[in-house]
């Protein structure tokens, strides 16, 4: 399955914040999103991610006078995109190797989604019972 196919059942809505928010409301944000992280942006570039791993990052190394600080002092900076053409098998390799749960995904420089590892492992079921579900047919008829 392509990235195009899970953004396509998923939906395209991203949310972000800017770098010069605070983390608190960042975190309000996605709290209120029941999301894991936000995409940083600025203007119309992805500049960073904010996950909930940066935000403990942050208040463990500076405490939690850190909440009031920019979102661009905590964000991961070196972001890792996706692409509208990857497959789920890149997408595991890409997210195992580098120790990531989302994913931005661009087409010709512009955000157009967000896959996170739980779309990534929803989808490996789906194939799998799928797969399941033809072989039962296969053996059923003989």
């Amino acid at each position: 399955m392509l990235v195009t196919e899970i953004l396509k059942d998923k939906g395209d809505a991203v949310f972000s914040v800017s770098p010069a928010q605070t983390l608190v409301e960042a975190c309000r944000e996605m709290q209120a999103r029941k999301i894991g992280a936000v995409m940083v942006c600025d203007s119309d570039r992805v500049v960073g991610v904010l996950s909930e791993r940066d935000v403990v990052r942050a208040v463990s190394a500076s405490g939690p006078d850190a909440l009031s600080e920019a979102v661009s002092i905590y964000m991961t900076r070196d972001v890792v995109f996706a692409e509208p053409t990857d497959t789920v098998a890149m997408l595991m390799s890409r997210m195992t190797d580098r120790r990531i749960r989302h994913l931005p995904v661009l087409r010709d420089k512009r955000l157009i989604g967000v896959i996170s590892i739980g779309d990534v492992v929803k989808c490996q079921i789906e194939e799998a019972t799928r797969e399941a579900e033809s072989l039962r047919t296969y053996i059923a008829a003989g």
